[in-house]
């Protein structure tokens, strides 16, 4: 096992309720500033963070198990993502790669070249967003196919721009009042084992490809879009199968079979892609949030012919690729290697999969139990059924934020349980936030 030391102390401490009072003060002034639209989950200010933890203005350190939405993967203000940043911004913070490169951007799309699945000939180009590198993969897909329409899954994800809003399939908060969206999009069936009725994956493939033949035309489809485990969705990790036989659909019909790695890329679920986990190489592959630790980059990678299909100048943005986030993500992308960032995933999972399955015996509210490295959740239904229950979801986020642990829901149905701890997390402080997880299940039941 990796030995990681940190600077602050990896302690859950609470001083003052959650929030405290410069908490509220902070958030009375945000009501004040920011858009209403701009929502919160938690309303603690944080000062400080690192290792698997997070420090308030009011001086409470709570256990981390967000991670800022899979971003900070290497661990909060990671020691050698700092040095890089800090060496670069003494540098220059800016030239706009399209007028002026540098190098810093050269290297980190080599290696994304290196890393993702697939030995053939690869580009990258680099973006701020993981909207943005979604609808560049698909501006890609449409100037290499010469074709319109993009396919998505039931549950996906994949943005908040207008392309990406209508690529994504829950409505509220993503969607509401914010149409007409792009056109050409079109949803298929995704596999979803515990709500599936006991199809398998190549069944559930079966379905979702015979709707693109019947209802869209295979000869339209410039793009069939899937996440290898939704993320947004509900953390749903598909049936075996599933995902191959989609992409081998896509390859007999000339799309572009594209792996949305936004979340579940860079080595978050025990591989250093999770389309790794089936052998399956994507035509290409769009990379974000845990390639730079928290610094603003996002990337699409894939077969040369493709990323070469658009014209000089298609490609691009005043921000894309800038050098500091480059530095941060060479950086990031050095401490995973290093580190064996996959293993460090995978130990993850074997201290928390048995332990939500140990819950889940005790608390029938909890349906199932999924993911994989650092990437698990829980499902919560009515118990003896398989209804939804959102509310139990929103009462247990509740008691643990009021205990000190920072925690997430998700799902269509928004009664998913979500865990994206960063790998530095000390392993007593994972055991410790799994804890008051039970007894928020306990109070819950009282």
């Amino acid at each position: 096992m990796t030995t990681i030391t940190h600077a602050i102390a990896q302690e859950r401490r609470l001083v003052t309720e959650i929030p405290g009072p410069r908490s509220q003060a902070l958030q009375a002034r945000k009501t004040a500033a920011v858009s209403n639209g701009v929502g919160v989950t938690l309303p603690i200010y944080v000062v400080r963070a690192g290792g698997g933890v997070l420090i308030d203005a009011d001086g409470n350190s709570l256990i981390d198990m967000g991670s800022g939405i899979a971003v900070t993967t290497v661990g909060n203000a990671n020691p050698d993502v700092v040095a890089a940043v800090q060496s670069q911004v003494a540098d220059f913070t800016h030239t706009c790669f399209m007028v002026t490169p540098y190098a810093g951007y050269v290297e980190v799309c080599e290696a994304l070249n290196r890393l993702t699945p697939g030995d053939h000939e690869k580009r990258s180009a680099l973006f701020n967003s993981g909207a943005e590198a979604v609808e560049n993969a698909v501006k890609i897909a449409r100037a290499f196919t010469k074709r319109a329409a993009v396919v998505v899954m039931e549950h996906g994800y994949h943005g908040r721009t207008n392309l990406t809003m209508g690529m994504t399939a829950k409505n509220m908060p993503y969607k509401q009042s914010f149409g007409p969206f792009a056109p050409e999009i079109y949803r298929v069936p995704a596999s979803y084992p515990y709500r599936d009725r006991g199809l398998k994956g190549p069944e559930m493939a079966e379905i979702a490809t015979t709707r693109i033949e019947r209802e869209i035309g295979a000869d339209n489809v410039a793009a069939i879009i899937i996440e290898p485990i939704q993320g947004e969705g509900g953390f749903i990790v598909p049936d075996p199968g599933y995902f191959a036989a989609m992409a081998d659909f896509a390859r007999a019909h000339g799309i572009v079979f594209v792996a949305d790695e936004i979340q579940s890329g860079f080595c978050r679920t025990g591989d250093w892609f999770a389309s790794e986990y089936e052998g399956v190489v994507p035509d290409l592959i769009t990379t974000a949030k845990g390639i730079a630790d928290g610094m603003p980059l996002a990337a699409v990678t894939g077969r040369a012919e493709m990323m070469d299909a658009v014209h000089a100048g298609g490609l691009g943005g005043t921000y894309g690729g800038n050098p500091v986030a480059c530095a941060a993500a060479l950086a990031a992308i050095d401490w995973m290697e290093r580190n064996d960032a996959p293993a460090l995933a995978r130990e993850i999972e074997s201290i928390m999969i048995p332990r939500l399955r140990e819950m889940a015996l005790q608390f029938p509210a909890i349906g199932d139990v999924r993911g994989r490295g650092a990437m698990i959740a829980i499902e919560l239904v009515k118990p003896g059924t398989i209804e939804p229950d959102a509310a139990l979801a929103a009462t247990l986020n509740r008691y643990c934020h009021q205990h000190g642990v920072v925690t997430l829901t998700t799902g269509t149905h928004g009664n998913i349980f979500r865990f994206l701890p960063p790998l530095t997390i000390p392993r007593p402080l994972l055991e410790e936030a799994l804890g008051v997880l039970e007894q928020a299940f306990e109070s819950a039941a009282s």
